[in-house]
């Protein structure tokens, strides 16, 4: 009779220990949170005006991201965000706008208040998305997310900077205080382009 249970206690003791060992072989082969999104350019979202929009669209040029807003003191960086836009889209550069009300609440708009005051006041041509959240948290976007871990930044403020090379990978972060004419910049774009 003691042998008995002690064959089953050892029996069960094995079968927990299998399960065990199963569960964390399991566990180490299941891909992290935003695991499948290697590239940039895997990312969809929403342009300004609610349609849909692949980030895969902007995938062999060089994409500088941004997160904008229409009350900010650096908002007059928009005139330079245009200006290089349109001397650098010929070369293969886009500039893509993410409006966000994250920092001082200076981005309260609706979509279309957004539009218009960009159109109106800065010309904006570059393409411009739907309102995200930038900071850590339920809400954050993926998009955010995605630059965040890929590049160990996140905006401190409005119009941080971020620069994706052709395949959609992160190769430089700037700060809201970094200018779109100043020289860093220029030359991690220049030197992306230059990426094969």
């Amino acid at each position: 009779m003691k042998t008995q249970n002690s064959a089953r206690i050892l029996c069960s003791a094995l079968a927990i220990g299998g399960l065990l060992m199963a569960s964390a072989a399991q566990a180490q082969t299941q891909k992290p949170a935003g695991g499948s999104v290697k590239s940039f350019y895997d990312l969809k979202t929403e342009t300004l005006d609610g349609k849909p929009a692949d980030l895969s669209a902007y995938k062999g040029k060089v994409t500088l991201v941004v997160n904008v807003a229409s009350k900010c003191g650096y908002t007059p960086q928009y005139e330079g965000l245009e200006k290089l836009y349109r001397e650098m889209k010929g070369k293969g550069v886009t500039l893509l706008g993410f409006p966000s009300n994250d920092f001082g609440g200076q981005e309260p708009g609706t979509a279309e208040e957004i539009a218009t005051f960009c159109k109106n006041t800065y010309d904006v041509t570059f393409p411009l998305f739907s309102k995200v959240q930038t900071k850590p948290g339920d809400k954050q976007s993926p998009i955010y997310s995605h630059l965040g871990k890929a590049s160990g930044n996140l905006p401190a403020w409005n119009f941080s900077k971020y620069v994706i090379d052709k395949n959609g990978n992160v190769v430089a972060f700037f700060p809201s205080k970094t200018t779109p004419d100043a020289p860093e910049l220029k030359a991690a774009l220049e030197k992306a382009l230059a990426a094969k």
